[in-house]
C-alpha cells in the first residue's frame, strides 16, 4: 500500500486497483506513443476504437457473455436504467414484476410505475430490508414483460444468494455493486446492468449486457439516448461515450484477470467479508444490520447501541486511516464497503481496530 493512501471503505465511487491507477498515471499525458491523453482523443480515432473494442472483448471473455448478447457502454448512471428498462421492455404486455429489497430497487420500482402496471412481487420492507426473501415468497405474474431485482443492496448490506426463477419472464438485474465479484451465468438473464463506480471504473460509465432480441420494442416516446436498439445499432457510439471510464474499465479488467478472474474475486470477497462479520459477531458493542444468510459480501452494515458511539467510531477510524465508514442516512450506523479493489490487509487492519475499539468502550 502506498504510504499516503488511506483504506477507503466508500460505497461508491470506491477504491480502484492501485496497479490500474498507476498504469493510467504513467499514460496520462501520452497514451502508448500517441502523443496525447486518452481524455483528449476523438472517440472515432483508430487508437481509441482499439481501447473500446479491447474493453468490450475483455468483459465478454471474463463474464463468458454469449454471442446473442450485446455489451453496451452507456451514460446516465444506473439510475438512468430505472427508466430505460420499462421504456424498452414493458410494451410487450404493459406489466412488470419488481422485487424491492433495498433503496435502489425501491427507486426503480417507483420510476417504472410511470410506464405501466407494476406488480410488487416481493418486498423485504417488513424487516427494514435486513433479509433477502426466498423464492417461495415471490408472487410472480406470468403476464409480466420482465422481472426486476437488485442483486446487492448497498444501503442495507444484503445480497441475493440465489438467482430468482421466473419461468419464461425475462430476468433484469441491477448488479451495480457486486458485478465482477463472482462468476455469473449470463444466459439466465435478459439484462444485467451496472453503474461502474463500485467494482469497474470511475463514475460516469454504465455497463449494460442485453439479450439482443429484447431490444427494438421500446415505447414510441422513448428518448433516443434510452433506446437499446439505437445504442446497439451504433455500438454505444450514438454520441460521445465516457471515453476515460472505458479506458479505466479495461485496466481494471486486466487486474481482475491477473488476480484469478471471477473465481479469484469470489474467493477474496468471502475471505474479506467473513473475516469482518466474524469480528463484528464476536464483539459486545457491535451488531450487524443484515440477517445471517442474507449478508452482503460487498457492503457490511453495522452499528453500536447509540448514535454518539457510532460517531465516535467513525471519527477515530478516520484518524487511523479507515475512511468513509459512516452508514447511509436511511440506516445510520456504519458501513464498510469492501469491493474487489480493497486489499485483504485493509480488512485485517479494520478488524484489529474494531476489536480495540470494542475493548476500550
Amino acid at each position: 500500500m502506498n504510504d499516503q493512501r488511506v483504506y477507503n471503505f466508500s460505497a461508491g465511487p470506491s477504491m480502484l486497483p492501485l496497479s490500474a491507477l498507476e498504469r493510467a498515471a504513467s499514460e496520462i499525458t501520452n497514451y502508448r506513443g500517441s502523443g496525447m491523453s486518452v481524455m483528449e482523443m476523438s472517440h472515432r480515432s483508430k487508437v481509441f476504437l482499439q481501447i473500446f473494442e479491447e474493453a468490450q472483448d475483455k468483459l465478454r471473455r471474463l463474464m463468458n457473455v454469449p454471442e446473442e448478447y450485446q455489451i453496451l457502454f452507456l451514460q446516465t448512471g444506473a439510475t438512468g436504467q430505472f427508466s430505460a428498462i420499462p421504456l424498452n421492455l414493458i410494451g410487450k404486455t404493459g406489466k412488470a414484476d419488481y422485487a424491492v429489497t433495498g433503496n435502489f430497487s425501491n427507486l426503480a420500482y417507483k420510476e417504472a410505475q410511470k410506464y405501466g402496471q407494476i406488480n410488487l412481487a416481493v418486498s423485504s420492507a417488513d424487516r427494514d430490508h435486513s433479509y433477502i426473501p426466498r423464492q417461495e415468497q415471490i408472487q410472480l405474474d406470468p403476464q409480466a414483460s420482465y422481472f426486476y431485482y437488485c442483486a446487492n443492496n448497498t444501503v442495507y448490506g444484503t445480497e441475493w444468494d440465489y438467482v430468482p426463477e421466473t419461468g419464461d419472464v425475462p430476468l433484469v438485474c441491477d448488479m451495480s455493486s457486486d458485478i465482477l465479484s463472482m462468476p455469473v451465468d449470463v444466459s439466465k438473464y435478459g439484462i444485467i446492468y451496472a453503474g461502474a463506480q463500485k467494482n469497474m471504473a470511475p463514475a460516469g460509465l454504465t455497463v449494460v449486457i442485453i439479450k439482443k432480441e429484447l431490444a427494438g420494442h421500446e415505447l414510441p416516446y422513448t428518448p433516443v439516448m434510452m433506446s437499446y436498439q439505437a445504442m446497439i445499432d451504433k455500438d454505444s457510439m450514438y454520441n460521445t461515450p465516457p471515453c476515460w471510464c472505458i479506458y479505466m474499465l479495461g485496466l481494471t479488467l486486466d487486474w481482475v484477470n491477473e488476480n484469478g478472474g471471477l473465481e479469484g474475486m469470489e474467493k477474496l470477497k468471502w475471505q474479506r467479508a467473513n473475516m469482518l462479520y466474524d469480528t463484528l459477531d464476536s464483539t459486545r458493542l457491535f451488531q450487524c444490520h443484515a440477517e445471517k444468510g442474507s449478508r452482503s459480501g460487498m457492503n457490511v452494515t453495522f452499528r453500536t447501541a447509540t448514535p454518539e458511539l457510532d460517531a465516535k467510531f467513525v471519527a477515530e477510524a478516520a484518524q487511523a486511516g479507515f475512511v468513509n465508514l459512516k452508514g447511509h442516512r436511511k440506516v445510520g450506523g456504519m458501513r464498510a464497503s469492501i469491493y474487489n479493489a480493497m486489499p485483504v490487509e485493509g480488512v485485517e487492519k479494520l478488524c484489529d481496530f474494531i476489536k480495540k475499539f470494542d475493548q476500550a468502550n
